[in-house]
């Protein structure tokens, strides 16, 4: 059983460093997300350089590299703590893709994939949060960073053997968000409008 975890933990990272949007804006003839806009490969930046379809596909994508390994290994019987492991690994590959340089995302919906398989309930809960939050705000990362800080909590009163795991995603998400945090606090974080724009703001 060893041997298999550390093969699913090393297969999601693996597996979560396909950076979506990147190949997506390639299918597209879009620029590279990486170097524009927020510089962030994930969807709203993707949306604001190319529209809903190719940030609906990153966004599809995005969840599927979270969800696969987890559904993957939940089948295969291995234990919930290593799941959440296997969770982590998938974020980290989103966030440090090996394929990529190591230049990834912020890991808001691979890590919302992940939750699937093994907590659906807590999974919606996180994307009304999100929603709610965004409804609002009309800024997406005030949105994740509420729903990944709410998370934790969410994970104890639902499914409490994934509370740690959840937590170490928390953590990870909210460190990836730094810059976020710090235009949050200087009132210079843009909203999201939905309309195409030839210069994307800051996200």
């Amino acid at each position: 059983m060893g041997a298999l975890i550390l093969l699913a933990i090393i297969s999601a990272y693996l597996f979560g460093s396909i950076s979506s949007a990147v190949l997506i804006c390639r299918l597209f003839k879009l620029p590279d997300p990486r170097t524009t806009g927020s510089n962030n490969p994930g969807a709203t930046n993707v949306y604001r350089i190319g529209g809903a379809v190719p940030a609906i596909l990153t966004l599809w994508c995005d969840v599927l590299k979270g969800m696969i390994p987890v559904w993957g290994s939940y089948f295969l019987g291995i234990e919930p703590f290593f799941l959440g492991l296997i969770a982590v690994a998938a974020c980290l590959g989103h966030i440090f893709p090996l394929y990529f340089h190591f230049r990834g995302g912020k890991a808001v919906a691979t890590a919302l994939g992940a939750m699937f398989p093994v907590a659906w309930e807590m999974a919606l809960l996180l994307i009304a949060t999100w929603l709610v939050v965004f409804r609002i705000s009309r800024v997406s990362s005030m949105a994740a960073l509420i729903t990944v800080s709410l998370a934790p909590f969410y994970a104890f009163w639902i499914k409490p053997q994934y509370t740690v795991s959840v937590i170490m995603i928390s953590v990870l998400i909210i460190w990836r968000h730094q810059a976020n945090i710090a235009r949050l606090r200087t009132g210079q974080e843009q909203r999201t409008r939905f309309q195409r724009r030839s210069n994307p703001p800051e996200d």
